[in-house]
């Protein structure tokens, strides 16, 4: 029988190979098909684990999808510099409607335009769809139906998140009418902002940080 310890490298193990975040479920199927282990012990196992790389530059993250490995901000830095590519950069046209959706929704893209006071490009949309951050959640019972837009778990996943409740406080947006102070959907999401020009450059989404 396989002790707590062995267990738990095993865990390691997983989690330090997997590509995307492993959730509490997937540790459990895999490791209760050969061995006697329930999920409590799974959630006491990460737990140890995420404890004892609190002081190590490779850190235990908890996100929405579950549990990955990651670079200490103590570190990243260091990272960041031997790997000089430069983060994807987003126009600020694109960060306002990402922020909108992220804190009004559910957001119809009327909505949007409601409190940006502009049409949303149609790419801004189609990136954010193809990112995978945002996702349609149904249709709003007004006439016409308009689309609903919702975050991701993706969205979580890539800035560290496990809830949206993680997210910074920002004044209440109004959107029943035009504003003008755009600056009241500003959010920090750990995302570089470009000077409005690269809505259409988003192939390397990977290097966000």
């Amino acid at each position: 029988m396989v002790n707590k310890e062995e267990q738990k490298k095993i865990i390691e193990s997983v989690i330090f190979s997997s590509p995307s975040p492993v959730n509490v479920d997937s540790i459990y199927s895999f490791l209760s098909k050969e061995y006697d282990i329930n999920k409590d012990t799974v959630k006491e196992l990460l737990v140890v684990i995420e404890s004892e790389h609190e002081n190590t530059p490779v850190i235990l993250k908890k996100v929405a999808s579950g549990y990955t490995f990651q670079i200490s901000e103590k570190y990243s830095e260091w990272v960041t510099n031997f790997y000089p590519d430069k983060p994807q950069k987003y126009s600020r046209a694109f960060m306002e409607t990402l922020a909108l959706i992220v804190y009004k929704q559910p957001i119809t893209r009327s909505e949007i335009e409601a409190v940006r006071g502009v049409a949303v490009s149609h790419n801004i949309m189609k990136n954010l769809l193809e990112l995978e951050w945002i996702k349609i959640l149904g249709n709003k019972e007004v006439p016409g139906r308009p689309m609903l837009y919702g975050t991701t778990k993706k969205f979580l996943d890539s800035h560290n998140l496990s809830s949206l409740s993680d997210l910074p406080e920002i004044k209440d947006i109004d959107i029943s009418q035009n504003t003008e102070n755009s600056e009241q959907t500003q959010i920090n999401l750990n995302i570089s902002e470009g000077n409005g020009e690269n809505d259409n450059n988003l192939d390397d989404f990977d290097n966000i940080h």
